[in-house]
């Protein structure tokens, strides 16, 4: 079965800055799973997969404009410390910060007695990646899932 629109798919990945050493990969853990043609990963990726089937195993190389975006400036915030618990905060450290559009991760620039300027470009923004990827499998969705736009059960959200 090819991998389309309204598929999932299982896949094992591993990411570097092109050039570069892994930065992180999933063969150590489970697969990710993930429905196709619904954003739930960046566009050059998926765009990679599509047409791939199960036992497949590719590279890709993706510009920073189809993976997380260019580093856009201006996107630094102050905000109240209390927002990150009780970390001990470095400049140049990332955290997830939980925002009104859900976690997101940021990168700490300066911290100040009450406030922390944090940098909300995506770590990974600027980035062009290489992806080395592996096609475990490749299922239709239920029409739940298409409906709700993401996996549900086994490696996918639950409600």
């Amino acid at each position: 079965m090819k991998i389309e629109k309204d598929r999932v798919v299982r896949f094992h990945y591993t990411v570097s800055e092109v050039g570069q050493e892994p930065i992180e990969s999933s063969k150590d853990r489970d697969p990710l799973t993930i429905l196709i043609g619904h954003g739930n990963i960046i566009p050059g990726l998926e765009n990679a997969m599509t047409d791939k089937q199960a036992g497949d195993s590719f590279g890709v190389d993706v510009s920073a404009a189809d993976a997380y975006g260019e580093r856009r400036e201006g996107m630094t915030q102050r905000v109240p410390k209390k927002h990150f618990g009780n970390t001990r905060l470095q400049p140049g450290q990332q955290v997830v910060l939980q925002t009104n559009f859900g976690p997101r991760a940021v990168t700490v620039q300066k911290v100040g007695m009450s406030v922390v300027d944090v940098d909300l470009n995506h770590p990974m923004a600027g980035k062009d990646l290489h992806f080395d990827v592996e096609i475990v499998d490749v299922r239709e969705a239920t029409a739940e899932e298409v409906e709700h736009g993401h996996v549900h059960g086994e490696g996918g959200h639950h409600h």
